[in-house]
């Protein structure tokens, strides 16, 4: 399927701010009855949650201005046999934490996972499978550049079990493209989606609004352009200048915030209302094709972080840890063939007070929220010991009026760190 490079007719016809989908209560709920005893209460965890596994791999082609993430631009020949060893003596280290435990999805993260060969991909798959239990119909997702993208490689990477690809295509236009850093081109990212599809069962494509010097009609023009793919998943990211990186440093000028406004309404009329569902503040799915792994992340569940800089929360009966790997690949590798720990320099139990917001920070990111007992599952403390949070939240309308459910009002949605922060700890 050949995509043209502009799509006819009027795009953009402005004036009105993008709003989420209406959230509307199950039920009006009367003022929450809350006790008077403030002290957190640790009941511990009942059941254990879902478990994914994260794989990180840290290289890139060239690290992009934007980008706070461990990447790390790749040597001439990449280390992968190294890099493999390093990888299954992390995860056998980490085999007792999980011990019984299933893994339903696992995600190939960078970096650029794609630089990696078919082969050492199979291995490490291959290794994976004989250590933990892994989902007959396990999500297995690698991240993937348009500009290091070949056909042989996609084909062989389905071939050893991963049946879903996020491509980073950002944008559509090849100024914004330069302007990112970005190794690719238009022509690149579209032969890419190609590849993508003919290679694997499941298909989403990354894309950022708010670049410099674009406006809403381009913006508009380029969802117009992804439409006609049609693929399952759609994650829309405005650009933000984090600490940190080149922008931060060099910030580039960005569009206003009434040209987001405008951009964010393309979306809702372009996206939303052509079939894909916004589930959470950045994701877009197709029927029955929302990520599984970002899912379990955004419920609170368990995920194993392995290679470096990964980070992990795995939980146990009586606390819940939080742990993060070396960052540089060198010393990650060199470390954790050791067998002493020294590859997790970071490994600490989440403080019981600590959990309420640890909880919302991600649970509050999705459209429908969640359940109020996922709360007690979850976390392992009483729902009732964040009633007072929970009712200041829905006095000021950041929360929609609850029975069964925990769910952001559109203006909750559209202020969400004003929203997560009532949760924060008082202490």
């Amino acid at each position: 399927m050949l995509v043209s490079a502009s799509v006819a007719g009027d795009c953009f016809s402005g004036g009105q701010v993008a709003q989420p989908h209406r959230i509307i209560p199950i039920v009006e709920a009367s003022r929450i009855q809350t006790s008077g005893d403030r002290s957190v209460v640790w009941k511990g965890l009942q059941t254990l949650p879902p478990l994914t596994l994260y794989i990180h791999v840290p290289w890139c082609v060239r690290k992009c201005p934007y980008c706070d993430f461990n990447s790390h631009e790749a040597p001439a020949d990449l280390p992968e046999a190294d890099y493999l060893a390093a990888l299954t003596a992390d995860l056998e280290q980490a085999l007792p934490h999980i011990w019984g435990r299933q893994i339903h999805a696992v995600f190939f993260g960078g970096g650029t996972p794609s630089l990696l060969s078919e082969q050492t991909m199979d291995q490490i798959l291959s290794m994976v499978r004989a250590r933990v239990a892994l989902w007959a119909d396990a999500e297995i997702t690698i991240e993937a550049n348009p500009g290091a993208a070949e056909i042989d490689r996609f084909k062989g990477y389905a071939a050893s079990g991963i049946n879903r690809i996020s491509l980073g295509i950002q944008s559509l236009d090849d100024a914004q493209l330069i302007a990112l850093g970005r190794i690719h081109d238009v022509s690149q990212a579209l032969a890419a989606i190609e590849m993508a599809r003919s290679s694997f069962g499941r298909v989403n494509l990354d894309l950022m609004y708010g670049l410099p010097g674009q406006s809403a009609e381009q913006w508009c023009q380029t969802l117009r352009q992804i439409r006609q793919f049609d693929t399952e998943h759609l994650s829309l990211y405005q650009l933000t200048l984090e600490p940190q990186t080149v922008f931060a440093k060099y910030p580039p000028v960005l569009p206003d915030e009434d040209v987001i406004d405008q951009m964010e309404s393309v979306i809702q009329e372009e996206i939303v209302a052509q079939g894909w569902d916004r589930y959470e503040v950045s994701a877009y799915a197709k029927p029955g094709a929302t990520s599984r792994h970002n899912m379990n992340y955004w419920t609170f569940g368990d995920y194993l972080g392995i290679g470096p800089g990964a980070h992990s929360k795995i939980s146990f009966p009586d606390r819940i840890v939080r742990e993060a790997r070396t960052r540089s690949p060198l010393q990650w590798m060199q470390r954790a063939v050791q067998w002493d720990g020294s590859h997790i320099p970071e490994s600490v139990s989440i403080a019981e007070a600590e959990l309420p917001f640890e909880f919302m920070l991600n649970a509050l990111r999705l459209r429908e929220g969640v359940s109020s007992s996922l709360f007690e599952q979850r976390t392992g403390m009483p729902l009732h010991q964040i009633h007072p949070q929970i009712q200041k939240a829905i006095d000021k309308g950041l929360l929609a009026p609850w029975a069964d459910r925990i769910v952001a009002s559109p203006l909750g949605w559209r202020h969400l760190n004003t929203l997560q922060s009532q949760f924060l700890s008082e202490s």
